[in-house]
């Protein structure tokens, strides 16, 4: 065998698991079909489209993919380092609800057994208090006064080095064996690609602590089909086939394996695993593409009026507010001059579909020609606006199916289809638009098609009891196979209704702690 595992993608599944694989002696490759991007490398501004949108035909090898199916738009990330690279860094471990609900509930006492794992993960990292709070952060604030919530407001835990600000210092998180780090500077750029090498991506800490192990890291190269060797169900080891992902021209190889771990996110590992069902692993579980879970979210964009205020400035998601014991409501910021989302917002308007919507938008414009011409044209969008998100542990699934044409599409399965119209939603954003002086937009989409967005789908390749309730077991073995493991947001079975990449990462730790040192092995 060339190696022991191979792991589809460098996201928080499967850098976790190439730096505990490392440690434990065995060889590792981690496959990632985006580029390996240093500080400089990420764009200034998102009107940068060709370094900030991952758009192959197109030639746009940025960090950032927008996904569009018929219930629900969906924000990921690409390149080393997978989603830590456009994330928000925030870090909220979610309330007991998540850890007693959905197919995995019944396999473990979770919240208790998880609990090691997250404050490990926490600490690798390098999650800390936002020290401070700014224009927007006190807005959200004001509406928790108003609400008498004020005791439910809190800042954010970030994965962000503050230090002294803008000072680089020699490795503050692992006892001078990992990077140099440089104290934030609360430009708001987190989620355009930290250029100030302060954000604590995973190529900062787990995988950048991978190689010291010996990991190697293939970039620029994505998987297309995972096949056993000589027995069917994987026993002897697989073939992965991969080719180039940013080249013109297609180059193709083969490489041996004894394990495989799919780490490619619910867009990656389900749409392959789904693909290789039809083909080269049918013993997988009939319920993948199961269980999607939107995490209930809404995003709406609130530009305030003001000339004295400055959004832009912070950490991407700088504060929260627990509104009940379902919901949570985060404002996001974007650095001054990235504007471009500003193109593909529409004035916030609710009705029952879409002729009444779009009744109400040119109604708005109307309305308020001056105001929208001052978002649209005269203020720096990003400096005057923030990003409102809304997330719910309330139940809903969606499943994921190939059509004929290979492509992913989704059809409801469980409760209601998403919406981007939640009562509590529209509520905290009209006390919001009131307490900023503001006015809000929204994506077209959720305007006009009414499809919500989510930065947080999950689900499509559940823990189960067994295979006709998931796709894994309890120690993301999947079902049908050996030495086949998915660790990725697809194998979150519950709503978590935070931010799920901290417990992605948790699950990661524990997964990984399942699995013996190589040295321990007898015959391997």
């Amino acid at each position: 065998m060339e190696y022991d595992y191979i792991i589809v993608g460098s996201g928080f599944g499967g850098s976790v698991s190439a730096l505990r694989l490392s440690k434990k002696g065995y060889k590792v490759l981690v496959v990632e079909k985006g580029k390996w991007f240093k500080a400089k490398d990420f764009p200034k501004t998102n009107w940068n489209f060709k370094k900030w949108l991952w758009m192959p035909k197109l030639h746009f090898f940025g960090i950032m993919k927008l996904s569009v199916f018929r219930h629900v738009a969906i924000l990921s990330g690409t390149g080393v380092g997978g989603g830590s690279l456009v994330y928000a860094n925030t870090l909220p471990i979610p309330k007991s609800t998540f850890f007693k609900t959905g197919t995995w509930s019944k396999l473990n006492d979770w919240e208790t057994e998880l609990k090691p794992y997250y404050d490990e993960a926490l600490r690798m990292l390098g999650a800390t208090k936002n020290p401070k709070l700014f224009d927007g952060d006190i807005g959200l604030k004001k509406v928790a006064q108003q609400l008498n919530m004020e005791a439910k407001f809190d800042a954010t835990n970030v994965a962000v080095y503050f230090g002294e600000e803008n000072v680089t210092k020699e490795d503050p998180y692992f006892e001078g064996i990992g990077p140099d780090r440089t104290g934030c500077n609360f430009c708001g750029a987190c989620m355009t690609g930290c250029r100030n090498n302060s954000k604590n991506t995973l190529d900062k800490n787990y995988l950048y602590l991978a190689q010291k192990y010996g990991a190697k890291i293939l970039s620029e190269h994505e998987v297309y089909d995972v096949k056993p060797i000589n027995v069917e169900d994987g026993t002897e080891g697989y073939e992965v086939a991969i080719k180039t992902s940013t080249k013109l021209f297609t180059k193709r190889k083969t490489i041996k394996s004894k394990a495989v771990i799919f780490s490619g996110g619910v867009l990656g590992t389900v749409k392959l695993l789904l693909k290789l069902k039809t083909t080269s692993l049918p013993n997988i579980s009939d319920r993948l593409g199961q269980d999607i879970r939107t995490n209930n979210e809404t995003l709406v964009s609130v530009s305030s009026l003001d000339k004295d205020k400055d959004f832009s400035k912070g950490v991407a998601i700088g504060s929260i507010l627990d509104t009940d014991e379902n919901s949570h409501l985060e404002i996001c910021r974007y650095s001054e001059g990235s504007n471009a989302w500003k193109l593909i917002h529409f004035p916030y308007v609710t009705g029952r579909n879409v002729l009444v919507r779009l009744l109400k938008v040119i109604a708005a414009l109307i309305k308020s020609p001056v105001k929208y011409f001052k978002i649209y044209f005269v203020n720096s969008w990003a400096k005057k606006t923030v990003v409102l998100l809304f997330m719910q542990t309330l139940d809903s699934t969606l499943r994921f199916k190939r059509n004929i044409f290979g492509l992913m599409t989704s059809t409801v399965s469980t409760g209601q289809k998403p919406t981007p119209f939640i009562p509590e939603s529209i509520k905290l954003i009209k006390a919001y638009s009131k307490a900023v002086n503001g006015v809000s937009t929204s994506f077209a989409l959720e305007t006009l098609a009414g499809i919500p967005s989510t930065a947080h789908v999950l689900g499509g390749a559940v823990m189960g009891e067994s295979a006709t309730e998931g796709v894994i077991d309890k120690n993301n073995n999947v079902f049908g196979y050996k030495n086949l493991y998915i660790i990725d947001g697809s194998m979150i079975s519950a709503n978590p209704g935070v931010n799920p990449s901290l417990s992605i990462t948790a699950i990661a730790e524990r997964a990984m702690d399942q699995i013996p040192n190589k040295s321990e092995l007898n015959n391997y």
